[in-house]
């Protein structure tokens, strides 16, 4: 199988690390039913791609066999933003593999991450519908299941485009990614109308770019004696705690 290293990764704060933890805790209880999971979102920039990454790496972190499918053929951005480091001098993707350009398993990498596993974009195409909706994207999905636990689809935002809305019958439960205080209700409460439409339900919403400053429940991860040591220490950049005194008991 080829290979990909991903060489950049942003580190989380410790507010977010649990959150994606959660996240993937709340998935597990979803059932092994659920094995797909398609992630769009309403527009551009809310964060999907950076959740699902760290969705993947969560996972592949729990012992489970990953792989995420970068769906966006139109304008995808995880191998700039991850500086994706391929070993082969031309590489291929998905867009390759739909057109008939390559098998599966050369548009398929494991990446420098245990248990976690990339099929990229490709290259870049306008008529991402045509090859979307070719047999070769469920057959694709078919094999996928044989032989990973679980399989993450990174698709366009389902607010503009319809790729990921013709594409989700093939998953088994969709992930709305939604930004705090941007957008209308409205264009959410359409998107999943259509998503359901395509006969693939909706499994719940993330909702991202929270400050948490704004909400009353900030102590608990911020001014907690328990809890702010974690988060002021090295854990904040995604790291080991650094050294320096625990926060006192409240003892004499």
């Amino acid at each position: 199988m080829n290979e990909l290293k991903i060489g950049r990764f942003p580190p989380l704060d410790y507010a977010c690390n649990e959150a994606i933890n959660t996240l993937c805790t709340n998935l597990s209880y979803c059932g092994d039913h659920n094995q797909s999971l398609l992630f769009t979102s309403r527009y551009e920039q809310e964060g999907k791609s950076s959740i699902v990454m760290n969705v993947m790496r969560t996972m592949a972190s729990f012992g489970k066999r990953v792989v995420l499918v970068d769906a966006d053929l139109r304008r995808s951005e995880l191998a700039r933003r991850y500086r994706f480091q391929y070993g082969v001098e031309k590489p291929a993707g998905l867009a390759q593999y739909l057109a008939g350009m390559c098998p599966l398993e050369e548009a398929t990498y494991a990446t420098n991450l245990k248990n976690a596993y990339i099929i990229p974009a490709g290259r870049e195409v306008l008529s991402s519908m045509q090859l979307l909706s070719s047999p070769r994207y469920e057959q694709m999905m078919t094999a996928l299941r044989a032989h990973f636990d679980i399989i993450l689809v990174d698709t366009p935002p389902a607010g503009l485009i319809v790729d990921a809305i013709a594409i989700a019958k093939h998953s088994d439960g969709v992930l709305v990614v939604v930004a705090c205080n941007k957008g209308r209700k409205q264009d959410i409460a359409s998107m999943v109308e259509s998503i359901e439409r395509s006969g693939c339900k909706v499994l719940g919403a993330v909702l991202d770019n929270v400050d948490f400053h704004t909400f009353r429940n900030r102590n608990y991860y911020y001014r907690s004696g328990r809890y702010s040591y974690y988060y002021h220490s090295g854990y904040a950049q995604g790291g080991e705690p650094a050294q320096q005194k625990k926060p006192r008991s409240g003892k004499p």
